[in-house]
């Protein structure tokens, strides 16, 4: 039987792939601390797996990873518009167990931003021979859709959001019931959970999944939860952890909710920045957790070690990054087993 599985993100890996940030993105002005937590992010990868650095140059680049292992990074020179793997990366899935990376389109999350550069760089890493010669390539874009969107379980559940998934500029031609069938051929799911609620202000992806709830293993959710009640975001996180409680596993049990803090408000030029800690990433033995110079971050620290207490919790500022808007997990994209040696 020919199954098509969405492996989850705690699945082993064989890489991480990172978009380096440089003069000619939004980046410029503040290069230097974007650099700093991507060489931070680098590190903490390297020590532990395979890590793919796209970047206009390698010589460029490797002065900025004095600490890092080398012998686990492999480069990839590339033009680039900005730096947001998650969103343009390939999306791998294994298909009657050979790894296939789809290639969706990415087009700046509805229009937004230029993503012509960056809607080229998976098909260019597979002419590069960046992928395992067992890895197949496989051309998916006439259909929009960014990684930070769909949260997947490995075992058939796929969980996302309206707001995003339904954008009248990403697939504004098919219906819901149209994107329903789609993702679930796409990813060999069998149901998919949609939030109707949630969102950070200064988000510019129309409420990715992957800031607001993420699944931790089969059974597990951690989620945004807003405790001020003159804070913006109240009414509608409340009503996103409404959804969250009628939400089933696929045996009918509920699942098992857990709370991170809402980040402490942060503006840059007078706005407010989409600071989440729900923006983290499972590696080979670690997970890597956004922290924002607060003292919350302690805290949300202690949270991680519960859910996850057989791997290591590294915490990164990612102050920088929500300069840009976004975070920790929003500039990585993991690939599964066999992908990248």
């Amino acid at each position: 039987m020919n199954t098509t599985i969405l492996p989850a993100e705690w699945a082993p890996q064989s890489a991480v792939q990172l978009t380096w940030p440089h003069v000619g993105t939004d980046w410029a002005p503040y290069l230097d601390e974007a650099v700093q937590c991507f060489s931070e992010i680098s590190t903490a990868i390297a020590k532990r797996q395979k890590l793919l650095i796209v970047c206009q140059s390698e010589a460029e680049v490797r002065p900025f990873l004095i600490n890092a292992k080398l012998e686990n990074i492999r480069f990839a020179e590339l033009p680039t518009n900005d730096t947001w793997a998650r969103d343009h990366g390939g999306i791998t899935v294994v298909r009657g167990g050979q790894p296939v990376v789809l290639d969706f389109k990415f087009n700046g999350w509805g229009l937004k931003f230029p993503a012509d550069k960056d809607n080229l760089i998976t098909r260019q890493l597979f002419e590069l021979g960046v992928f395992s010669e067992g890895t197949k390539y496989e051309n998916q874009l006439n259909y929009v859709l960014e990684g930070g969107g769909i949260e997947s379980d490995g075992l058939g559940t796929i969980l996302t959001t309206s707001e995003c998934l339904l954008s009248p500029n990403r697939n504004g031609a098919f219906s819901r019931s149209e994107i329903e069938k789609k993702i679930k051929r796409f990813f060999g799911a069998t149901r998919i959970l949609w939030l109707e609620n949630g969102y950070l202000a200064g988000d510019d992806t129309d409420s990715h999944i992957d800031t607001l709830a993420r699944l931790c293993d089969e059974k597990t959710i951690a989620y945004v939860k807003c405790e001020d009640p003159l804070d913006e975001h109240f009414e509608a996180l409340r009503k996103m952890e409404t959804e969250l409680q009628t939400l089933r596993q696929a045996n009918g049990e509920p699942y098992k909710l857990v709370a991170l803090p809402m980040a402490d408000a942060v503006y840059f030029d007078g706005d407010r920045l989409p600071a989440t800690y729900a923006n983290f990433l499972i590696i080979n033995g670690a997970v890597l957790v956004p922290f924002y110079q607060s003292v919350k971050d302690a805290e949300v620290k202690r949270i991680f070690e519960h859910l996850f207490p057989n791997r290591e919790i590294i915490g990164i500022n990612c102050l920088p990054l929500i300069k840009q808007h976004g975070s920790l997990h929003c500039v990585t994209m993991q690939f599964p087993e066999n992908v990248i040696f």
